[in-house]
């Protein structure tokens, strides 16, 4: 009743603002200039014109919706002949809320924009009085006003120039508006909970005051709180549903002060976020496939060698059933609180805004070379080098009782990590966009599939019973295992040369190789009877040295982005490159823009793209649109495209660029530059 109420006095007053304005001058609350960015405009072109608003101290202006309260601008246009107005353009706003009624406004001077065009076949010279009524609300926090303003400029035909103090002011201007995202937005409504899931590179920056405007009325109810929370490349948004139900949002997303992206949503699925309802038939369906990739991973040969070993152990043992329910349990605790960790930790950085996800930790080198060296030194034991197997050196470590089969359970559970099974893949996806509860259910089946086949062992006896016979034939298997754990040792050590470049392998490689003779001299020992000696202390050292030391070898990722060729974009360099004939691929993207990435790393920066484009001459300008650059947004509109990406190709021999569609493929690219 409050907010209608406000609402029918804000109406009554705009209605009786025109007699209001023929009774008594116009009042001063908020001054109001017009200002053309030219005097001349050129026939066929657009000029743009701004309202340049400066309210008095303690007055405010109102955005396009104003929220629960106040009213948006109009205008009634006196315009020459053919000329036409497009809609009025605004800046991002901020918030006020008085009695939990929330306002969008500008506290501030502000500026609106709107396009004239100017027709064709006007003669130069030719007069264009141009006069438009304003009809605003301003307000303070007690007080709101109906004010107009009669405001009117003389444009003559001419050739478009514009002077250069008159663009800064409008490149400044429009830098304040919201940019085009770019990418589709979708959102769900249930019951009164309304959930927008915006594209968003999780690499994007976002300020601590970041706000969802919507431009819809009434599909939010504008001063319920709003939660925002990354997820990896897209931005949640929970708020409370309004009283009407809309087809489409509109809406401007502020990601800094004076910044901010126009965002539309078309209704579509949404996954709840941290604490929201739960879609349990997506969280088991995710759940069974995670059992399954679990299953599955046992025979992965990062895994299967570990897992072999233990179950011979077993077999061998001859212990009770009691206790191979005990070791079965151990294990199978080992390996799901290491999965259920390593979960956690990942749905906390994505929460925190980065891109993580399963095996999040292989993208640091220290945690490769520490893998490669605990992967070689197995792969050494299995081997026959030395004789320390890895449960009975868990089981030093842990003490008596079941710590060996619980070590050795989260020491194939953390060795797991760089293998991807069949299922694992959608079942880990899905957990991405579930709430946490049910993104740890789907890491805790992933776990137990994992364990399954050991745990199957210790509370089956006829399983166990199905085991071969201990025997020398063990030796030879034994061995025989040590080709997987070398086979992963050897794709470890491919994933640090993708990391570090080939200094960095070739420093990790001599890492295992100092390991491998500590630990060959441990087992010349132990063949004379002499126990292990200082092995195991050296072993550790090493291994701390080489992490210390492989985070200062650099990546081969600058010497690959300085191979695509790109260079910054400017129409100065553009304009060069034309003159010598050169054919150009021009891209613009953004930070903001999730699309512009996909098709940067799946496409632009492959291997094969700029092979093609080196063989073919091909010139690469890059446009960074992250800051709304005035000057480059202008160029972007000339070609009719609103945002980015935008992307254009300058074959040798045209004049005009063949504008590609915004997604990309490495075949469209080369076959391009083999034209």
């Amino acid at each position: 009743m409050r907010r209608l109420g406000f609402l029918l006095i804000a109406w009554l007053c705009a209605l009786a603002a025109p007699m209001a304005h023929a009774q008594q001058p116009e009042t001063n609350n908020l001054r109001v200039a017009l200002v053309a960015e030219t005097d001349a405009p050129a026939p066929g072109t657009r000029v743009t014109l701004a309202f340049v608003a400066d309210p008095r101290p303690g007055w405010h202006g109102y955005w396009k919706n104003p929220g629960d309260a106040g009213l948006e601008t109009r205008l009634d246009w006196t315009l020459p002949k053919g000329v036409t107005a497009g809609d009025l353009r605004y800046p991002v706003p901020t918030r006020l809320m008085i009695a939990g009624i929330m306002n969008y406004v500008y506290k501030g001077p502000y500026t609106l924009l709107a396009d004239l065009v100017v027709p064709q076949g006007l003669t130069p010279g030719t007069s264009l009085p141009v006069a438009v009524r304003a009809d605003y609300l301003v307000c303070t926090d007690q007080l709101c006003v109906p004010e107009t303003k009669q405001l009117a400029i003389r444009l003559t035909v001419g050739d478009g120039s514009i002077a250069p103090d008159r663009r800064a002011r409008f490149d400044a201007w429009r830098q304040r508006l919201p940019q085009p995202l770019g990418s589709a937005a979708a959102f769900a409504i249930d019951r009164d909970a309304a959930r927008i899931a915006i594209p968003f590179p999780a690499d994007a920056q976002l300020g601590e005051d970041a706000y969802f405007y919507p431009l819809t009325a009434d599909a939010l109810t504008y001063a319920a709180p709003q939660r925002l929370t990354r997820d990896g490349d897209r931005l949640l948004i929970e708020t409370k549903a309004g009283t009407q139900p809309p087809a489409r949002i509109d809406g401007v997303l502020a990601t800094a002060p004076h910044r901010g992206l126009a965002v539309h949503a078309e209704r579509g699925a949404v996954a709840a976020g941290n604490g929201g309802a739960i879609d349990w038939p997506a969280a088991l369906t995710a759940l069974g496939g995670a059992l399954l990739g679990g299953l599955l991973l046992n025979v992965m040969p990062c895994v299967f060698p570990i897992l072999s070993l233990k179950a011979l152990s077993l077999a061998k043992s001859g212990e009770s059933a009691g206790h191979a329910r005990r070791e079965a349990l151990a294990y199978t605790a080992g390996v799901v609180l290491v999965v259920l960790a390593l979960g956690g930790v990942m749905l906390g950085l994505r929460a925190a805004g980065s891109s993580a996800g399963w095996a999040f930790q292989l993208q640091d080198p220290r945690v490769i070379l520490f893998l490669l060296l605990l992967v070689f030194a197995i792969a050494l034991n299995l081997a026959g080098l030395f004789e320390l197997m890895p449960p009975r050196l868990a089981g030093r470590l842990a003490g008596a009782g079941s710590g060996g089969a619980f070590m050795t359970g989260a020491l194939a559970a953390f060795i797991a990590t760089p293998c991807t099974g069949p299922f694992m893949g959608v079942a880990l996806g899905a957990a991405l966009v579930l709430p946490w509860v049910a993104a740890l259910l789907v890491f805790l089946g992933l776990g137990l599939g994992l364990a399954l086949p050991f745990l199957l062992l210790g509370f089956v006896p006829a399983l166990r019973r199905a085991l071969p016979r201990p025997g020398a034939w063990m030796g030879g298997f034994r061995r025989l295992l040590s080709i997987p754990m070398f086979l992963t040792a050897i794709a470890l050590a491919w994933v640090l040369g993708g990391q570090t470049g080939t200094d960095g392998m070739a420093f990790g490689l001599m890492m295992a190789l100092a390991i491998g003779l500590v630990l060959w001299g441990m087992g010349r020992r132990q063949i004379r009877g002499l126990g292990n000696g200082i092995a195991l202390p050296m072993c550790l050292v090493v291994a701390a040295v080489g992490m210390w030391q492989i985070a200062r070898f650099e990546g081969p990722g600058a010497a690959r982005a300085m191979a695509s060729g790109a260079e910054p974009f400017s129409e100065a360099r553009l304009t060069a490159l034309r003159a010598r004939g050169a054919p150009v691929f021009v891209y613009f993207t953004a930070d903001w823009c999730v699309t512009c990435k996909v098709n940067e790393k799946a496409v632009i920066e492959t291997d094969a793209v700029r092979n093609a484009f080196a063989a073919g001459g091909v010139a690469v300008l890059a446009g960074d649109w992250t800051d709304g650059d005035p000057a480059m947004g202008r160029f972007i509109q000339r070609h009719n495209r609103a945002g980015v990406p935008l992307y254009l190709w300058y074959p040798k021999a045209a004049d005009e660029p063949r504008v590609l569609p915004q997604l990309l493929t490495r075949g469209m690219l080369t076959a391009l530059a083999g034209t």
